[in-house]
């Protein structure tokens, strides 16, 4: 059995101006939840803290918004190639301060250096048009140009990947970034500073400043800043929302998700039970693209059950750099307890506890957040378990009559983040594709994860805003478009 790091890592410090500095306020301890034992310490910053970040942002933006394309997009290449290098340990310490198992670790940190490569492409991403002769003698074009300085505020599940769906774009772009991490994992962001300060990037263009719900609030109150952007919980990202657009700002707020997967009598049963166990449970159901209620045709409901079963008895609850290891450790001894909660609500609401994940212990780690898979069956849709997000390694099975009936009972939930279908007929998922009210869609696929050269959707309230995350949705975030029209009349 792999021992838990022993490192400390210190302290956590701001990074402003291309100084590290530490935060003016007494923030918290950063834990590994593999053991609760205390990894680093990170400070709170104060408004003034802020105010120089956003500050050393504007400076800087004065050159760089001038700066030729190619050339700002160059310390991106220089970043990717550094990311590449560094993947490994950046794994390591994603285990160490959120939990997550080592496959998933470098899972994220893959899709977050796709970001970086698809906001090298900026001098495409960023033409926008040119029309002769639009009128009489006139030409018309519209131009992208950058804003000023935005900020991002990120969630603690993935620490690696949610940065990248941001910085690389607006950096691109000719803006100034701001990153605020989660204080529970700060340290792969702190990693990608490092990083980032290897580059050929001027001082002032990205900043990163650590802190709690102060430190957010003085972000979305800041006039020298154009936006925000955030990924949580749909509460918060309400709140975000409103103060951001309070204080004039563009903001684009992920919020919670309560995703849902059908499968049909015509799908592939244990493929579709091996990829609902895995979407449901990987990071330990920490993500927002969980799917976490199972809505099964009823002619093979029971079958499917069965399979559900024997493929959550196959998991391997423990920490998350033994190589064995399928679900890591939950964030927070307040957080397991949160999920163990909305297990105790399933049973006393009537569903079935086919799989009861909650004695599970693991020798080393006795101290840790570790809770096993928890499956319910013959779940109802008035139940909390299958309307409210859990963020644990819950899964809940429902039957229906069929295709119509599952997608009425997907559509009655008040998010729209992802949803997933299995089924071996095309009518199926050209319904599927047409009926379901969620942003993210797959078929016969666990996970609807969009590449990062398509935008990251989310509806109803699991998103408020207008333009998503990545792609051409974040180049409009960060850009307004400017028309020029030129006429030249003949002497």
């Amino acid at each position: 059995m792999a021992e838990t790091t022993k490192l400390q890592h210190g302290e956590v410090q701001n990074y402003v101006d291309g100084t590290w500095a530490t935060a003016s306020e007494d923030g918290q301890r950063v834990d590994n939840p593999a053991t609760n034992e205390s990894i680093a310490r990170v400070g709170f910053s104060s408004e003034s803290d802020v105010d120089d970040a956003v500050t050393a942002g504007q400076d800087a933006f004065k050159t760089w918004r001038r700066t030729p394309i190619e050339e700002r997009i160059q310390p991106l290449f220089e970043f990717k190639q550094l990311l590449e290098e560094h993947q490994d340990e950046l794994a390591e310490l994603l285990v160490q301060e959120h939990g997550k198992t080592i496959g998933e670790a470098k899972g994220e940190l893959r899709r977050g250096i796709e970001n970086v490569e698809v906001a090298c492409g900026m001098p495409t991403l960023m033409q926008a048009g040119h029309v002769e002769n639009a009128a009489p003698k006139i030409d018309e074009t519209a131009v992208r140009q950058p804003l000023g300085v935005f900020a991002a505020v990120t969630p603690f599940n993935f620490p690696g990947m949610i940065p990248l769906w941001f910085l690389p774009y607006a950096v691109a772009t000719g803006n100034s970034f701001i990153l605020k991490p989660s204080e529970q994992a700060p340290l792969t962001a702190r990693k990608l500073f490092e990083l980032l300060d290897e580059t050929s990037l001027p001082d002032g263009v990205v900043q990163l400043v650590n802190g709690g719900v102060d430190t957010v609030d003085t972000i979305l109150e800041h006039d020298g800043i154009e936006g925000v952007s955030f990924v949580g919980s749909t509460p918060v990202a309400e709140t975000i929302y409103e103060k951001a657009a309070a204080n004039g700002k563009r903001v684009q707020a992920q919020g919670g998700a309560k995703n849902h997967v059908i499968v049909t009598e015509s799908a592939n049963l244990e493929f579709a039970a091996e990829k609902a166990v895995s979407s449901a449970l990987a990071c330990s159901g920490e993500r927002c693209l969980a799917n976490d209620v199972v809505v099964v045709e009823e002619s093979v409901y029971e079958d499917f059950v069965d399979l559900v079963v024997a493929e959550a008895d196959r998991q391997v609850v423990g920490y998350g750099l033994n190589d064995d290891t399928t679900i890591g450790p939950l964030i927070s001894p307040e957080h397991e307890q949160r999920v163990r909660n909305y297990v105790e609500t399933g049973i006393s609401e009537g569903a079935e506890l086919v799989y009861d994940g909650r004695d599970v212990t693991i020798d080393g780690y006795e101290n840790g957040n570790f809770l096993g898979p928890c499956i319910f069956r013959d779940v109802t849709t008035d139940m909390v378990i299958s309307r409210e997000e859990i963020f644990g390694p819950v899964l809940g099975l429902m039957p229906a009559a069929g295709i119509d009936e599952a997608i009425e009972i997907m559509n009655q939930s008040q998010f729209g983040n992802a949803a997933s279908l299995f089924t071996g007929k095309g009518s199926e998922a050209k319904k599927f594709r047409h009926d379901a009210e969620a942003g993210n869609l797959a078929v016969n696929a666990g996970t609807a994860a969009p590449m990062a050269f398509f935008h990251f959707g989310g509806q109803k309230d699991s998103f408020f805003g207008d333009l998503h995350a990545q792609a051409e949705d974040v180049v409009r975030f960060y850009t307004d478009e400017t028309v020029y029209i030129e006429r030249w009349p003949d002497n």
